[in-house]
């Protein structure tokens, strides 16, 4: 065991949580003239300053986060040969399959039979029902195969107690407990700009139209996204062209259709309304500590960001269509963009200079944290960590790192987070009896409210051909049933139209071309029967939003480890009525949309599904949106929430645990811009507690 030098912070994650705090905290030095902590931009060569120290983990291989041109070319390239060799092009096909760090796979994922649990990848699950989605540990995080969708919550995702009467049960009592979030909407708008500008979000504010009683101006304000939207597919257009000015009849009411350009987060043409580029800087202010402010900068206009090895290439979407897993150019955004800012700054002659006040050390895989008993405060005082040697060897050194005058941050994905807090043991002396605590863990909502977007799959044939297969996975969405009074009964979603043809559902086009060949189809008979249906094939997709329930949670039992002799994610999960009744609805929908557009449906769901269920005797299936979030979630109170709305640990004054773990509900959006967003904001938490640190 072996001790390190000593950090100010320690981020335990470089996907886009803890690459952003890292980048915001890097930006930022502490004068100790004046006794706060300033931006980089306002430091003169004449004032003294002190730079803070910052130590990242990643459980991934070093070749992930190895961020010089050269190495990162030859990284991605490698990524991309993979891609291109795996037969199933799954989110996680392009990344090393690490036995000392593994992932989710959803390769991985079959039926359960209680009560034994499926073992067979990386999650031990024991239903009843299969959790459907991935993640990835590797340079970067989970952001290397999101499809890039940014829209953000709407106001009345973060109220649904107080607007629709929602509550959930609680662990250990049966008083119900509310599901509004510690923060709103408002307040948590400019962050979403902070998190746009960072992402670099293409999109249309004029074209935004949601089922909320704000306008557009209350919604967004002032405001343009820093890119042009993406232009809509052909395809999108065709379906647009069929049912705008159009309605569905659900629960008896009329759900008028609007169907709009989706904000995402790959590069276009930059606006010019959106003017100069920008910094994130934090202001100290009397009243509530330090402020961070999105500031224009006069250096220049504002720019697509490229590949993290050229920034010429990839700075405007090629329209490659493979998304997930992996866009060849890097023109979607992926945090290991971010993590290049924090790894090297701009030094006084204009020119990038490595940071060496930050490090990142990969193939070390945090399992579990210290508390430091000899008082009251229980500050985390050591990160242990499982370093591996090599991609091969599963041999390790043992590592403690002391965090007793540092800032430890949790910035590792909704398994990993309640993972390693679960396997954090502590014993502590009250009344005279000694009682065994779990970090964080006050509340007993470590691990619980996991929740997903059931993403439930409608497609058919369209009666002339609309070209899918091309350009972004997605392009539009139909925003109609993202919120209205029917929540209070059932779940509301959101629907984006995928350009994916029916390659998700039906293993398309392989499929196609196995069923034609059955058919004795060969030469040009084979080829027009091809071009015929692949050009016609559409495919609606419906994010069913999930509710927090305490029983939907990530454990650990020492029966279930992995290659490292860490405890492995054990999960407990299923599906209520609320979510079902919400998919019976969305099936009502798409059957109302594709009898108006005149497709012909071939959408079966079967017994033999992974992911299925019988509500009111008819069959559903779905699969996992890759959103997995709600396992630390945030709240008022210590009695009900793991954090504070700042992300900070409620039984930990040194302890921040972010990402979307944080989410106190999951609405209808992508959640990376939220947990993006209210990440920025921790951020001014962090530099307050830093600076009281440095003050003593």
């Amino acid at each position: 065991m072996s001790e390190t030098n000593k950090k100010d912070v320690i981020i335990v994650g470089t996907g886009i949580a803890g690459s952003l705090i890292a980048k915001l905290l890097s930006d930022h030095v502490y004068d100790t003239k004046k006794k706060k902590m300033v931006h980089r931009a306002d430091v003169k060569k004449t004032d003294s300053f002190r730079e803070l120290s910052i130590l990242m983990y990643e459980a991934g291989l070093e070749a992930g986060i190895e961020l010089d041109s050269v190495s990162s070319m030859t990284t991605y390239n490698e990524y991309m040969r993979t891609f291109y060799m795996e037969s199933a092009k799954v989110p996680n096909s392009p990344y090393p399959n690490l036995k000392q760090a593994p992932s989710p796979n959803v390769l991985d994922m079959e039926k359960i039979t209680p009560p034994f649990p499926d073992k067979k990848g990386y999650l031990v699950q024991f239903g009843p029902m299969p959790f459907a989605s991935d993640a990835i540990r590797v340079g970067g995080g989970t952001t290397l195969h999101w499809l890039g969708t940014t829209p953000r919550m709407l106001p009345n995702d973060f109220k649904l107690t107080e607007k629709y009467g929602i509550q959930i049960d609680h662990p250990e009592s049966k008083h119900k407990t509310p599901v509004n979030w510690p923060i709103d909407y408002e307040t948590l708008r400019p962050y979403y700009e902070m998190a746009e500008f960072e992402i670099g979000v293409s999109g249309d504010v004029s074209k935004q139209q949601y089922p909320i009683d704000e306008s557009t101006a209350d919604y967004y304000g002032d405001y343009v996204f820093p890119m042009e939207e993406i232009p809509q597919s052909y395809m999108d257009q065709k379906i647009m062209e069929g049912l705008e000015g159009t309605s569905v009849q659900l629960n008896f009411k009329e759900i008028p259709l609007h169907l709009i350009s989706s904000p995402q987060g790959r590069n276009s043409i930059p606006n010019p309304k959106y003017g100069t580029t920008k910094i994130i800087r934090a202001e100290k202010t009397e009243k509530t500590g330090y402020k961070l402010l999105l500031d224009k900068s006069e250096k220049e206009e504002y720019k697509a960001l490229g590949s993290i090895w050229n920034p010429y290439m990839g700075e405007r979407c090629e329209g490659n269509a493979s998304c997930v897993p992996i866009c060849p150019v890097q023109a979607k955004y992926n945090a290991l963009k971010t993590l290049k800012k924090a790894l090297y700054k701009v030094n006084e002659n204009n020119n990038l200079s490595l940071n060496p006040h930050m490090e990142i050390r990969a193939q070390s895989v945090v399992y579990k944290l210290s508390v430091d008993q000899s008082n009251d405060q229980h500050f985390i005082s050591k990160v242990h960590l499982r370093r591996y040697t090599s991609k091969e060897k599963t041999d390790f050194v043992e590592e403690a790192v002391d965090t007793s005058n540092s800032i430890v941050i949790l910035a590792a994905n909704a398994f990993e987070n309640p993972k390693i807090l679960l396997n954090s043991k502590y014993t502590v002396t009250e009344n005279g009896k000694k009682i065994e605590k779990t970090v964080a863990n006050r509340s007993d909502q470590v691990g619980r409210n996991l929740m997903d977007h059931m993403v439930m799959l409608t497609w058919g044939l369209f009666p002339e051909p609309v070209y899918p297969y091309r350009g972004p996975g997605s392009t539009t969405n139909i925003s109609s049933f993202r919120d209205g009074s029917f929540r209070g009964d059932f779940s509301a979603w959101i629907s984006p139209l995928d350009n994916w043809g029916w390659g998700w559902p039906a293993f398309s086009p392989g499929s196609d071309v196995a069923e034609f060949l059955a058919d004795g189809l060969f030469g040009e008979e084979l080829k027009e029967a091809l071009t015929d249906r692949l050009s016609r094939q559409v495919l609606f997709h419906f994010e069913i939003e999930q509710l927090p329930h305490p029983d939907n949670r990530v454990t650990i039992n020492d029966q279930y480890t992995d290659a490292l002799g860490i405890p492995r994610p054990v999960v407990h999960y299923s599906l209520t009525d609320y979510e079902k009744k919400g998919m019976e609805q969305a099936k009502l929908a798409s059957d109302q949309m594709f009898k108006k557009l005149g497709i012909q449906d071939f959408t079966t769901y079967n017994a033999s599904d992974n992911n299925t269920i019988v509500y009111n005797n008819v069959r559903y299936s779905y699969n996992g949106a890759g959103h997995i979030v709600g396992t630390h979630r945030m709240g008022n109170t210590p009695d009900d929430s793991v954090t504070n709305s700042y992300c900070k640990s409620w039984d930990h004054p040194n302890l921040y645990i972010v990402g979307a773990g944080n989410m106190t509900t999951l609405g209808t959006s992508n959640p990376t811009l939220t947990l993006s967003a209210f990440t920025i904001r921790s951020v001014e938490s962090i530099l307050t507690d830093l600076e009281n640190q440095f003050k003593q």
